[in-house]
């Protein structure tokens, strides 16, 4: 175990995984138990939090399961004066919860876009009402939103509605750190570029003849060569959440194996 988050307390928006494996939230639960802290796991289903707290548990750390609905700001409110009860403050906020369709404009219904808007950048704003409060009463902490490379590149996938809502998680993410810098938050997110998880082969998948075909295209997309995995974004979050990153604010970080900065094929 290591000591980067001795002490702190975590609160995990999408601390499950949407499948058997490591999706992003799940890992970075995890991974911010094995650097000291004490994490609420929250999650839509009960069962994913419980699995996610149980791994910390069974390797010694401390970990709360709680369900909560994140386009639903009472519920959230309920889950973080759960959290509070528990253990009397809340030090880094991780938001990792969002939701894919695809399609253009005409491709997409109303309800889509709604949707989209509703799972991506709402739990943002929801999130940071319940949570924002609570930090600035202590004097500060590090609020950790995952948006994606999607926000600022075409990567070759036809969801107009994630793109532009990951963009805005982008600007939402700098809103806040400079609105609250001098009251001790920082706000960064993360921009996971190709990454190996659960979540691609439901909602990915289906653009491609197979899985296999999928795995092959997306490995070379990436300038490393091979997709990143739900721990390259975890790792990331606990370094801007500890205090290794006290002096970075408003960052959108690619992890994205160098796509960001290459011209990768047109699909």
């Amino acid at each position: 175990m290591g000591e980067r988050l001795k002490d702190k307390i975590a609160i995990v928006f999408g601390a499950g995984s949407s499948g058997p494996g490591w999706g992003n939230g799940k890992a970075a639960a995890v991974a911010y138990a094995r650097e000291g802290a004490s994490v609420v796991c929250i999650d839509l289903i009960q069962a994913a939090a419980e699995e996610s707290a149980a791994i910390i548990g069974s390797e010694g750390g401390t970990a709360l399961a709680i369900s909560a609905d994140v386009t639903d700001l009472n519920s959230i409110n309920n889950a973080v004066e759960k959290a509070i009860a528990e253990f009397g403050r809340l030090d880094i906020l991780h938001n990792n919860v969002g939701v894919t369709h695809m399609g253009g404009p005409v491709e997409l219904s109303e309800e889509q876009f709604a949707a989209a808007l509703d799972l991506n950048i709402g739990p943002i704003y929801r999130t940071s009402k319940a949570v924002i409060p609570h930090m600035l009463r202590r004097g500060g902490g590090a609020i950790v939103n995952l948006s994606s490379l999607a926000a600022i590149r075409w990567t070759g996938y036809p969801y107009f509605a994630y793109s532009a809502t990951k963009a805005a998680v982008n600007q939402a993410t700098v809103a806040i750190a400079m609105q609250y810098a001098r009251q001790g938050i920082r706000a960064n997110c993360i921009m996971p570029g190709l990454i190996d998880t659960p979540l691609i082969y439901k909602q990915i998948s289906g653009q491609y003849a197979s899985v296999e075909e999928m795995v092959t295209a997306r490995d070379a997309a990436v300038p490393l060569g091979k997709m990143g995995t739900a721990w390259d974004i975890a790792n990331a979050a606990v370094f801007l959440a500890s205090d290794e990153a006290k002096f970075i604010t408003g960052v959108c970080l690619p992890v994205d194996g160098g796509q960001s900065c290459a011209v990768s094929e047109f699909r």
